[in-house]
């Protein structure tokens, strides 16, 4: 109905005053560039630790392999922590573009009401594409809507109409 519809309208408007797609740029940006020094670091560990010169006192080769290890631990965890902390931040300003929308139409029901619509309607499902994932209004890739995870780009949707309907 047309208050559904101002409210999922004044959602997406809600990401363009709220300047989402800069903010998630410098965060994708900021997760590749700690991708590529856990990289750089992993490279330059493995040739410290075993085709860097070799050193010809006692305990050399052990000091390569505690760096070596570093270098792998910080190479796994690293892009982890960041694609975390990335989908972190996508989770976060969902919920303020939601707040934006309940500010822009004053009536947080019909986004509330929308996003009960949208999320658990049983329509078919297509095939998504991850990376696409961030642009729905409900996380496409959980096989229900109230599911949390720490890799989901959206946070569950009963959670953002329970958030909605108390304002």
């Amino acid at each position: 109905n047309r208050d559904e519809l101002q409210g999922v309208i004044a959602h997406e408007i809600g990401h363009i005053s709220n300047r989402d797609t800069l903010f998630m740029t410098l965060a994708g940006i900021t997760v590749g560039a700690i991708i590529m020094l856990a990289d750089l670091f992993l490279r330059r560990g493995l040739r410290f630790a075993f085709g860097g010169r070799r050193s010809s006192s006692k305990g050399g080769g052990q000091a390569a392999i505690i760096i070596f290890v570093v270098a792998v631990i910080f190479a796994i965890l690293a892009p982890i922590l960041a694609q975390i902390l990335y989908f972190a931040c996508s989770r976060r300003r969902e919920y303020l573009a939601d707040a934006s929308a309940a500010q822009f139409t004053r009536y947080p029901e019909g986004l509330a009401s929308a996003l009960e619509k949208i999320a658990f309607t049983s329509a078919p499902t297509l095939e998504i594409n991850r990376a696409v994932a961030p642009m729905f209004t409900v996380n496409p890739l959980s096989p229900a809507a109230n599911v949390s995870s720490v890799f989901s780009t959206h946070p569950p949707a009963q959670d953002r109409i329970r958030v909605l309907r108390g304002m």
